[in-house]
């Protein structure tokens, strides 16, 4: 298919000028929530700008800057870590390391006192400190709930990447291990071998996938996290050969179930659910790169091309990417509850958005 490279690029620059606004938007549901259930009992004010939400959007502009060398990008990002570490940071949990990722990123491109206590602080603390379930899995306790013995898609995306690039900065191969042992534990538990998709998520309190849904945006990260880990971390031998025959088989999946339209539902089997852009773009953000890296075969690029036209016509004059679901506690009785989850513009759907065009440009 025919790309409009100029089209891309201008809204590149879109979502990108309008990330402030989504980045420092309170969400005003979640803060009054963790009034009542903060499990750390900080306050709850440094949480408001330093959540997963902000951590994946955060990544989104640190890769608008490392694709276009634009100082002004990276200063965003500096004066936003200074004023977050100074104000003091939420307590740690998988959810709160997310915004982590980026910052190793500016770390490994210039040494900074502050940055690198920091990181590795943190990174200290998911090896020593972070709660585990049965066989050592990093138990996805978040802000507000335990969780506990549970296992999420999301948590590698929002954590183990972290402590993976962190292995590569402090050549520390304790951390190494870890991030790859994650990869491998999440896999056996989530993979649905019916499909090769990944269910939200699996508890050992039952042994169980709780509504065994294949949401979308859970399958994302999984879509986005190989081909990212196998950039950053040097996995070699039958590790690596898993990790790419896990992503071939989602990838396929992926295929079969893209809707006619080019985009992907919320729970990605089931066409009855409505479809989704932030869970879009990371699939398509996900093949390219993988595409582009030779893991996967490059007839995938074509499917992943088949979502551009959906997903910009998704995005609003003033940079907001619509259609897209809030954050999704696990379903634990029903695949409908994602059905109901609510649809609004957030910093997680503008990162994607911005992620998937930026590969668009590169394939």
């Amino acid at each position: 298919m025919k790309v409009d490279n100029e089209k891309i690029e201008s809204t590149l620059k879109i979502l990108a000028d309008s990330f402030q606004k989504f980045l420092y938007e309170d969400d005003e549901y979640f803060l009054e929530n963790m009034k009542s259930k903060n499990l750390a009992g900080d306050d709850v004010s440094r949480y408001q700008h330093w959540e997963w939400t902000q951590g994946v959007g955060l990544y989104g502009l640190l890769q608008m800057y490392e694709e276009t060398g634009k100082e002004e990008y990276l200063k965003f990002l500096n004066q936003f870590y200074e004023k977050e570490i100074s104000l003091g940071l939420p307590a740690k949990n998988i959810n709160t390391t997310a915004p982590l990722l980026p910052l190793s990123f500016i770390l490994k491109e210039k040494e900074n006192p502050t940055y690198r206590k920091v990181c590795h602080e943190w990174a200290e603390a998911i090896m020593k400190d972070f709660v585990r379930t049965k066989e050592g899995g990093f138990t996805h306790r978040t802000s507000d709930s335990e969780n506990d013995q549970e296992l999420w898609d999301d948590t590698l995306f929002m954590t183990v990447m972290f402590l993976a690039s962190m292995g590569e900065i402090e050549d520390n191969d304790e951390y190494r291990q870890e991030a790859r042992y994650q990869f491998l534990l999440h896999i056996k538990y989530l993979v649905d071998h019916k499909t090769g998709l990944l269910f939200h998520g699996w508890t050992f309190k039952g042994n169980h996938n709780f509504a065994e849904a294949l949401w979308g945006r859970g399958n994302c990260w999984f879509t986005m996290a190989v081909p990212e880990y196998l950039s950053i971390a040097k996995v070699e031998g039958a590790d690596r050969r898993f990790l790419i025959e896990a992503l071939n088989a989602q990838v396929e999946a992926l295929e079969k179930y893209q809707d006619e339209s080019g985009m992907w539902h919320t729970l990605v089997d089931d066409a009855t659910s409505y479809v989704e852009t932030s869970a879009t773009c990371g699939f398509a953000y996900g093949i390219l790169k993988a595409v582009r890296m030779g893991l996967i075969d490059p007839k995938y690029k074509e499917v992943a091309l088949k979502a551009l036209d959906p997903v910009l016509a998704n995005i609003a004059d003033d940079g907001t990417v619509n259609q897209v679901s809030y954050g999704t506690p696990m379903g634990r009785e029903s695949k409908d509850f994602y059905k109901q989850i609510e649809i609004k513009p957030m910093p997680y759907g503008q990162a994607l958005a911005m992620l998937f065009l930026l590969e668009v440009l590169k394939a």
